[in-house]
């Protein structure tokens, strides 16, 4: 195979781009490193295609490593043709060599495999080549008697015969591989109820039936997840007629005494043997569609979740709401150092606004508070409203504004939480991360389990080992395009730059505590197993603030520091000139130029800002009509929930989302988007509310 070739193909690049890229995967660089300083090798390939393209290389080597395992593997049992290992050969998917190999593959003990232990195999190849137009089956059936080895007559020797020949037909790799395109093309996705009388979320799936051409990925899901919770039962319907003769057609050749025999084996041989196959098959071929699907969805909502635009200079009193048990209150100063923690009881069964709001004034004059934070779990709305009438009434000029609290009891009760306040118990660690996550959402949120972080669907059912690392992936991404303080940064930030493990990202954090901060990029060298190799991948997403070199204070690498003096005071040059003059690409020269015109620019400034004090809405006085405005806060296949400042989130349905039309919601909405939206329904009873993004479309 011309793996080259076939990726230049596929994602529409040069040969010379595909090579050099190869070249530097293999290498070992990384795909943050590779994106950001080798785009002369690459052309300016972006990180996010450099990974699939990556995903894809692997496809092709196992594809490649495992035509080479069935050649060998059929070459040892002697049976190797030339026609059959230019099959394998020809082959563009693990399917196809799956498919043939099949016939070979040593298999568990099947009727066929007792039938040929029995000698029929021979009287199978008589039936097969359908030569015999006239006489009596039973005649030709007969010496292949064998009371010894159980055909004790010519009934048992047919059927053993055929049974040899259904197994044959199902192993035909052309024949399944055309069936299995006809599933795919004719076959539908049927579910019924286990218990029709029982009420359950897949009340819609109780009589259900759609094509499996045509059936969206959140259904599959749905479905799936209905059967797995015997809720419900699910088949996969064919016309078994049409598929059967589609058979007849090219297996039957003549009119010989074996076509009423032949047309019968056919039959077992396709419910027996491909039907129960090609189902399982295209059903996973459906799940393993949705999964992947859903994967990337939840990588970029969580992409840009984490690309939400920090709030800097907030002081804040973060709230993370309660009824019995209180409301937890964490202090943070503009850095998100903890300087004072409490516990309010504004809500019931306590109701104590007048402490509440005693409590909060001394917080906001003591340590200069400028905005509150509240989580968005249980007592939220509660305490929103006592917080709102609090504020509006003594302190106008401070902001409050609700954070989605998802994962932030994962983050307070793990090991990292506890590693990094020992002396702090889980509810304050929570609140913690609530305000934190306003004042710089990458930096706290890369502490918390990407699938725990609320921005996903259907994440407990999909493949874990595929999730995490897809979801591992998107948030290095973001941390790559941001970089990190070298002097600041937690473990677990340090742990996502390219190059750096969870033990050196330990060691950096190590030999800060016991050295002091860096003041060179130079003396990461100097990090127990952080070598040459890292250092050539991390260095230039690590910052040092007020350092010795202004330039570690970029994302300048410090491969270009050579070439970066030099510029310095020619900006204003040609840039095409200037790049050969000082032996660099042209890209590697505008991404310096970009940077010394604005060092330590970060790319999050242009996300939308934060919505901060809102009039407080109860779900009671919403009414059709009503416009609102609301942050994003997950998109799914079938539209985005909105907060709009009641409990539950909106949703704003896909045929609501634009008047154009559009194959997925991301199209139009991001995770963070400020949008104007437009009730369109109230359901009291469930506490749902229906958007409209459109106003005519309400």
């Amino acid at each position: 195979m011309n793996i080259p070739a076939i990726l230049a193909a596929e994602f529409k690049l040069t040969a010379e781009q595909i090579a050099t890229t190869i070249d530097l995967i293999e290498d070992g660089n990384t795909i943050p490193f590779i994106a950001r300083y080798r785009k002369e090798a690459t052309g300016g390939i972006a990180d996010t295609v450099l990974r699939d393209l990556d995903e894809r290389l692997t496809y092709l080597k196992n594809l490649v490593s495992r035509k080479e395992e069935v050649t060998r593997l059929i070459d040892e049992q002697g049976k190797l043709t030339p026609e059959l290992a230019a099959e394998i050969e020809k082959a563009t998917v693990l399917q196809r060599v799956e498919d043939l190999y099949k016939p070979f593959a040593k298999k568990r003990v099947t009727r066929a495999s007792k039938a040929k232990e029995k000698g029929l195999e021979p009287l199978s190849e008589i039936i097969w080549e359908q030569a015999v137009t006239s006489g009596d089956i039973n005649e030709i059936a007969t010496p292949f008697i064998n009371i010894e080895l159980g055909v004790e007559n010519t009934e048992d020797a047919i059927a053993g015969a055929c049974d040899i020949i259904a197994e044959r037909i199902a192993e035909s790799a052309d024949l399944i591989a055309a069936l299995r395109n006809l599933t795919r093309i004719h076959g539908l996705l049927t579910s019924e109820a286990v218990d029709k009388d029982e009420k359950t979320v897949y009340e819609m799936y109780y009589d259900y039936s759609e094509p499996v051409s045509k059936i969206p990925n959140h259904r599959i899901l749905a479905i799936n997840r209905g059967e797995n919770e015997k809720k419900l039962r699910v088949k996969l319907t064919v016309d078994v007629n049409f598929f059967t003769a589609r058979i007849e057609r090219s297996i039957i050749t003549a009119q010989s005494i074996f076509f009423e025999l032949l047309k019968t084996t056919i039959a077992d041989s396709y419910k027996r043997l491909i039907s129960p196959s090609l189902e399982r098959e295209i059903r996973g071929e459906l799940t393993e569609r949705a999964q992947t699907d859903a994967i990337k969805i939840f990588a970029k909502n969580t992409e840009n979740l984490l690309m939400t635009r920090p709030v800097k200079n907030a002081r804040v009193v973060a709230i993370d709401p309660g009824f019995r048990t209180g409301c937890k209150v964490a202090v943070l100063d503009e850095y998100g150092k903890l300087l004072e923690y409490t516990t309010i009881y504004p809500t019931a069964p306590k109701n104590d606004v007048i402490g509440t709001e005693r409590t909060l004034s001394r917080l906001i004059d003591k340590h200069k508070i400028n905005v509150i934070v509240i989580g968005n779990g249980t007592a939220s709305r509660e305490t929103e409203q006592i917080v709102s009438d609090f504020l509006q009434k003594s302190y106008p000029q401070v902001k409050y504004t609700i954070v989605n609290e998802a994962g932030a009891s994962v983050y307070s009760a793990s090991k990292l939480a506890s590693e990094e306040y020992p002396d702090l118990d889980v509810t304050t660690r929570g609140a913690m991360s609530l305000g934190r996550r306003l004042q710089d959402p990458l930096a706290e949120l890369v502490k918390i389990p990407p699938k725990s972080i609320g921005v996903g669907q259907y994440q407990h059912d999909l493949n874990a080992t595929y999730l995490d690392k897809t979801l591992a992936a998107a948030v290095e991404n973001c941390v790559n395009r941001v970089g990190v303080d070298l002097n600041t940064a937690s473990s677990a930030l340090l742990s996502y730059i390219a190059g750096i493990n969870s033990a050196v990202a330990k060691n950096i954090v190590a030999y800060r505590e016991e050295n002091g901060g860096f003041t060179d990029r130079k003396q990461l060298k100097k990090v127990p197993k952080l070598g040459d190799k890292a250092f050539k991948q991390c260095a230039g997403f690590l910052r040092i603030a007020n350092g010795k070199n202004p330039l570690d204070a970029t994302s300048v690498h410090p491969e270009s520091y050579v070439v970066a003096e030099k510029l310095i005071g020619r900006l204003d040059g040609n840039s095409a000139e200037i790049a050969k003059e000082l032996g660099v690409g042209l890209p590697t020269l505008l991404d310096i130029i970009a940077e010394l015109q604005k060092p330590g620019r970060d790319p999050r400034d242009n996300a939308p800002e934060v919505i901060f004090s809102r009039e407080v809405k109860s779900f009671d006085g919403l009414t059709i009509g009503m416009e609102l405005t609301g942050t994003v806060r997950n998109v799914v296949d079938f539209g985005a929930f909105v907060d709009i400042g009641v409990k539950n989130d909106g949703l704003v349905h896909v045929s609501k989302l634009t008047t154009k039309f559009i194959k997925h919601p991301t199209e139009v909405v991001s995770v963070g988007d400020t949008v104007t939206v437009w009730v369109s329904n109230i359901d009291k009873e469930r506490g749902k509310v229906g958007l409209s993004m459109v106003k005519k479309n309400i």
